[in-house]
């Protein structure tokens, strides 16, 4: 489930995001650091998928390390920054509810904050495409502000739409249940996020 407005919300934050996402990126190593390990684990054994990708910071990272990656985010105007900021590679609209990619045809997706906005109703139906589009053995790699809460996820004022922080023992479960298996996880202090005092949380897993 999309929801309603969450396009025309990033558009209009397209710009801003453009302009200081991809330093953030870059210039902390504990947002890349499970990205080089995943391209480690996927280089040379097909293709990639970065799911909301916005300005493309994180396929252009995983083109670097010789990753076959190419892009995907909901918001039209995010794709054009992506392709303009860097030509030559792929980004594509589209949403991670109905990825454009045969079954089993991807070695990995990435999905880097990408989950944030999933209710915690819906999100199975997210993590299920994932696996949907991902060959046996291909590896899934998510990137999310966790929750260690009664529930299994706890809103939050995100400055562009409505987001929510998920448990990251209910999201492990839930992709369990798929036949994902978790093979590392990095936490993230929450004193290392200066602004919402968050534990950020990279979940890889295998499709078995």
């Amino acid at each position: 489930m999309i929801p309603a407005g969450l396009a025309a919300a990033y558009d209009a934050m397209a710009a801003r995001y453009a302009g200081s996402i991809p330093a953030r990126y870059r210039e902390n190593p504990l947002h890349h650091a499970m990205t080089t390990v995943f391209a480690g684990l996927v280089r040379d054994a097909g293709p990639v998928a970065d799911v909301g990708c916005g300005p493309g910071h994180v396929t252009a990272h995983l083109r670097a390390l010789g990753v076959d990656a190419y892009g995907v985010d909901l918001s039209p105007r995010m794709v054009a920054l992506a392709r303009e900021g860097h030509p030559g590679l792929r980004f594509d609209i589209g949403t991670m509810e109905a990825l454009d990619a045969s079954d089993g045809s991807l070695a990995g997706v990435v999905a880097n904050q990408s989950i944030i906005h999933t209710p915690p109703e819906p999100l199975a139906e997210a993590l299920a495409e994932f696996r949907r589009v991902l060959a046996p053995g291909g590896h899934l790699l998510l990137g999310f502000p966790s929750y260690d809460g009664d529930g299994p996820a706890e809103a939050y004022d995100h400055q562009t739409y409505p987001a929510y922080r998920h448990s990251a023992a209910r999201v492990a479960g839930l992709l369990a249940g798929m036949g994902l298996r978790e093979v590392a996880r990095m936490a993230v202090a929450p004193g290392e996020d200066p602004k919402r005092g968050f534990e950020q949380v990279y979940l890889l897993t295998r499709r078995g």
